[in-house]
């Protein structure tokens, strides 16, 4: 048996835990995950609440801020991008702006 990787396994099987106490870097899956505990709303639920607030402006899709659990909108308008910041708990319009 070979005694020098023992160490090695050792520190590797300390690091695995430590990765799923971090949590998903993945913003969608954040979001998902978000979506299924029931803390958060869909973002499909989210784009029906607020896209029909925006008129005349072309939506250019959203951005999930896990740590702030807040989408960002992106629109434009007259050639200039809007941000709409929206809590995803409860789809209130935080921030509107450029």
């Amino acid at each position: 048996m070979n005694f020098r990787l023992i160490p090695t396994v050792l520190a590797a099987a300390l690091l695995v835990p430590l990765a799923a106490v971090a949590g998903p870097r993945d913003p969608q899956v954040a979001a998902r995950a978000g979506v299924r505990s029931g803390g958060e709303l869909s973002l499909r639920e989210l784009e029906r609440r607020v896209l029909p607030t925006m008129r005349g402006m072309e939506y250019l899709g959203p951005a999930y801020d896990p740590a702030a659990m807040a989408y960002r909108f992106k629109f434009i308008h007259n050639g200039r991008v809007v941000n709409v910041d929206v809590d995803a708990r409860t789809g209130e319009v935080l921030r509107q702006g450029r």
